[in-house]
């Protein structure tokens, strides 16, 4: 397998303040695993571009970019509301992470990559068409997903979302769209208090009782997503990848370990090679606990290259 891997040294810019969980460490503690394993190197890797406004207009609302322009302060740090703040680098961030899943869709759709994994900030899955929130300001998966339907005519877009939060944004951006399915676990009941049960055909909610282990995770995920993904077909695969429901994150209470996202990454392989000719891009959610979140990705990383699991220190 080829994977590319896209990041961007400015998505380290944006910070909402000492003592914030969505901080630039984040990404820093990802790198330094993946260099000290070896398995960044065996990546294709590049930098990001910043998305465009078209680009980020297909799912947001023209009023929702304006007002983040309008907030976006000269110096120091202003709040959004009580988790989101902007500094002057925010809004560049938050478009080079959009523009990182972009890039991850030319990639694919252009056979550069089998697949690709996007390691950026701010995260994107709780920003709704006109509201950003929960650390997010550009639905990054939403914006891949809309740019692959419109440059190359994908018809069928599985978004498969694993992070300890359910996916609010997308699904205020893409509820009732027969061309997205989204398939979504979280813990429960828990924010985003929005949109947590299952009202639209195409979205398969999975909520997960706090304490949920790796075997009933797995359970809950071939019981509810295979049987809607087989049915579904996609001819690309996305993935909101959140680390967050790691038995060692302190953002939630789920006990997932660095196996059972090594698992559910190979699960989401066999479906983009069964249908979408392997085409799958991941970008970073959650996952708070550096060292969690880097050995998290490290499995991710692992699934996504073709190589088996193996317990690192």
């Amino acid at each position: 397998m080829i994977t590319a891997y896209l990041t961007h040294p400015d998505c380290s810019l944006h910070h909402m303040g000492p003592g914030h969980p969505e901080n630039p460490q984040r990404l820093e503690a990802i790198r330094a695993r993946l260099s000290l394993s070896g398995l960044l190197q065996q990546t294709m890797q590049a930098d990001a571009k910043e998305a465009d406004d078209e680009s980020l207009r297909r799912v947001h609302a023209t009023r929702h970019l304006n007002a983040l322009t309008k907030c976006l302060p000269e110096e120091g740090i202003i709040p959004l509301d009580n988790d989101t703040l902007m500094n002057p680098d925010s809004l560049k961030a938050a478009r080079l992470a959009a523009g990182a899943v972009i890039k991850g869709i030319d990639q694919v759709f252009k056979r550069q990559a089998d697949n690709v994994f996007c390691a950026i900030r701010p995260p994107g899955h709780h920003a709704e068409a006109a509201e950003a929130m929960g650390f997010c300001f550009y639905n990054n998966i939403a914006v891949g997903a809309a740019y692959a339907k419109e440059r190359y005519g994908a018809q069928r877009i599985a978004v498969l979302d694993f992070d300890v939060h359910q996916c609010n944004g997308t699904i205020d951006i893409f509820k009732n769209d027969p061309s997205v399915l989204i398939c979504t676990s979280f813990q429960y009941p828990f924010y985003p208090w929005r949109y947590l049960r299952s009202e639209w055909q195409n979205v398969v909610n999975t909520p997960l009782e706090v304490g949920t282990d790796g075997p009933e995770f797995r359970r809950l995920i071939e019981s509810q997503w295979l049987p809607a993904l087989h049915r579904f077909k996609p001819d690309l695969v996305l993935i909101s990848a959140g680390f967050d429901a790691h038995r060692d994150d302190p953002m939630g209470d789920v006990c997932l370990t660095d196996e059972d996202f090594y698992w559910i990454t190979h699960m989401a392989m066999e479906i983009a090679t069964l249908y979408a000719d392997n085409r799958l891009v991941s970008s970073l959610e959650g996952g708070y606990n550096p060292t969690s979140l880097a050995s998290g990705v490290e499995a991710h990383l692992k699934a996504l290259l073709g190589q088996p699991f193996t317990n690192a220190p």
